[in-house]
């Protein structure tokens, strides 16, 4: 039977969406502390260092971010419709899942080190010192995997203030270690790794002891047929592959964008990693609303409450367009001293300056793209979110071909052209979506 649908108002969406967004700015803090402290060495070798291992690791553990988007969508689903033992269940899939595939990625270490290097292209310098921090972070796959499940569980249950706290304890705890072994212990790229590693760590013991205490309310569960039901194992399967696809296909173009941007030099490979902190600290805040989105949407689904659907979408985007035009608006005004925080060495605040106007532009038109997909997500419309995906890195792929005679302007305004793309496919498949939601 299904749940009943609360009346959504402002105060709703954002009793969900900023915690996400308080959670999601600490995470944003680690990529430019990250930064900011290994700028503080000379040289801009550091920063691509850091950037291109980095990428390595979005590539590889954004092909399981099925366990943050489709552990949230399957919870916030099964909450709609009132089953306590699949809310429980979703999780538990979730981390065998995490466990698993964490161990596989140890084991498969060499190979995916040797191919990503291969992919990502960058200066020897760099890649030497990316290899350093590969080496070490690693051995943090499986709780990595392991708190996107957590992660995706907390949010699905609308219980974004415990997701909070999680990602606080991560993400200060990632922070603090890393100026101590960066700056304190002169570690270089080994710190930031060992601290990323060692936080990660923490943040499953955390995220486990909140589990235990929110189960501590839930009693006669029958877990054990539900966890393996043949049915419910071909659903998120099925979710988990869709995901896995399209996220992959979004991750390609983010190292696309990386590896053309390092063929032009370190100069401008460390000028678009500062400014893609910029693009991803204003997703982060863009996120907060559109994991509501997913929440309240997912919800709704589960209740069958057609209505519920469409005032979701409606509040949430009405958030997220004005919170886009005032992130656009701080870093157009703020952006040149934020460069100037980032990184000491002149070629690369110079650069970076040069082409800040299409980064600080960047929220106006990625918001779209971000509330859609939350739509989505939490709607478990995957394989729409799968095909739209496909099809729009292949038009930024047209797109920087024909762009590529303009160099590294050229490779930003693709960028766009891939935003433009994820949002009209997934405009065309939003009518369908919702007439498939009772009324």
């Amino acid at each position: 039977m299904a749940g009943s649908e609360p009346t959504l108002t402002h105060r709703t969406i954002l009793a969900i969406a900023v915690p996400v967004m308080i959670s999601n700015v600490s995470t944003a803090l680690i990529g430019v502390v990250d930064t900011g402290v290994v700028g503080r060495i000379p040289g801009a070798a550091y920063i691509g260092g850091v950037a291109l291992g980095s990428l390595v690791f979005t590539f590889v553990f954004w092909a399981f971010g099925f366990l943050r988007m489709g552990t949230t969508g399957l919870t916030a689903q099964a909450l709609g419709s009132g089953d306590k033992d699949e809310i429980v269940a979703v999780l538990l899939r979730a981390m065998l899942v995490a466990l698993a595939a964490g161990g596989l990625l140890i084991l498969l270490q060499w190979p995916i080190r040797e191919i990503a290097f291969a992919l990502v292209e960058g200066s020897d310098a760099v890649e030497a010192l990316a290899r350093r921090y590969f080496d070490i972070r690693i051995w943090a796959a499986p709780v990595t995997l392991a708190n996107y499940a957590l992660l995706g569980w907390f949010i699905g249950l609308g219980r974004t203030g415990t997701g909070l706290v999680l990602q606080l304890v991560l993400n200060l705890t990632n922070i603090a270690l890393d100026a101590l072994f960066v700056l304190g212990f002169g570690m270089d790229v080994r710190g930031v790794a060992t601290g990323t590693l060692l936080a990660e760590t923490v943040a499953v013991g955390a995220g486990l002891w909140l589990v235990v205490r929110h189960l501590g309310g839930i009693r006669d569960l029958r877990l054990s047929k539900k966890i393996l039901a043949p049915d419910r194992l071909r659903r998120t399967l099925g979710v988990s592959a869709d995901i896995m696809i399209r996220t992959l296909a979004l991750v390609f173009v983010f190292v696309w964008f990386v590896s053309r941007g390092a063929r032009q030099g370190d100069t401008i490979l460390a000028a678009n990693t500062i400014l893609m902190h910029f693009v991803s600290t204003s997703a982060y805040f863009l996120d907060g609303l559109a994991f509501a989105a997913e929440a309240l949407a997912g919800r709704a689904v589960g209740a069958a409450h057609r209505r519920g659907l469409r005032a979701a979408a409606r509040i949430t985007t009405q958030w997220s367009v004005g919170t886009s035009a005032a992130i656009a608006l701080v870093l157009f005004a703020a952006g040149p001293a934020l460069i100037d925080v980032l990184t000491v060495d002149a070629a690369s605040r110079d650069a970076a300056r040069g082409f800040l106007p299409w980064a600080a532009a960047a929220p106006l038109l990625g918001v779209w793209a971000f509330q859609l997909d939350g739509i989505f997500i939490g709607a478990t419309r995957t394989t729409d979110m799968r095909n739209a995906m496909l099809a729009a890195t292949g038009v930024f792929l047209a797109a920087w071909w024909l762009l590529s005679p303009y160099g590294n302007h050229g490779l930003w305004a693709a960028f766009y052209v891939h935003y433009l793309a994820r949002i009209g496919s997934l405009f065309c498949y939003y009518p369908r979506l919702v007439r498939s939601v009772p009324e």
